[in-house]
């Protein structure tokens, strides 16, 4: 878990964070995720922010930020859903000597009087990486123990025919025995080999 925290804190920093408006309606807006540590990421807006008030009325988001580099096949993406809440200002100072450049957008100590600090406090995470062939994805979670069930799998009536094999893009299905494995690593959760089955031996979440 330890590593997809810190490559969403260090390597993307910037992410989309969406909350939902008190008319039931979505929001996005970029968001800088200040600070890390190990188990969690914090974040800080103003109070005096339509997202700030978001915030304490539903202390929930999602969040999806892509690592750098040239061309969509050489990103890695992160993307997070979960409960946050509201710390005030503790690790503020933390945040400030992390980030400097925040000095810049609020300069004097007594300027920084409105800013607030949230944790994600429980939340499930998905890291998806399509620079390797196959693509490789991986689930993680903060503040919560979950057994993570793989979208797709083949059960029993598999008869090793072999045509969700024949449709898969990434081939990440495993012949080797009967009923056939799908390598969730590898997933794409196309729903390909959910369709073709003739014999529902594909089951879906």
């Amino acid at each position: 878990m330890n590593q997809y925290i810190k490559m969403l804190v260090e390597d993307i920093h910037s992410v989309i964070v969406a909350t939902v408006d008190e008319k039931g309606h979505p929001m996005t807006r970029a968001i800088d995720l200040m600070l890390e540590d190990g188990n969690t990421f914090y974040f800080l807006t103003a109070k005096g922010k339509a997202f700030y008030k978001q915030l304490i009325e539903r202390p929930f988001i999602a969040c999806t930020g892509l690592t750098g580099g040239q061309g969509t096949m050489n990103k890695k993406a992160i993307s997070m859903k979960g409960e946050v809440t509201c710390i005030g200002k503790e690790k503020l100072d933390e945040i400030f000597a992390k980030n400097p450049y925040m000095a810049e957008i609020y300069p004097e100590k007594a300027s920084r009087g409105a800013l607030v600090v949230f944790k994600m406090v429980k939340g499930e995470g998905e890291f998806f990486d399509l620079s390797t062939k196959p693509m490789t994805r991986a689930s993680f979670t903060i503040g919560m123990n979950v057994s993570h069930q793989d979208p797709y799998t083949i059960n029993e009536n598999c008869v090793g025919c072999a045509k969700c094999v024949a449709v898969c893009p990434q081939k990440c299905i495993s012949t080797d025995q009967v009923p056939f494995v799908i390598n969730a690593s590898h997933c794409l959760h196309c729903g390909n080999c959910y369709e073709v089955c003739d014999h529902h031996a594909v089951t879906r979440r």
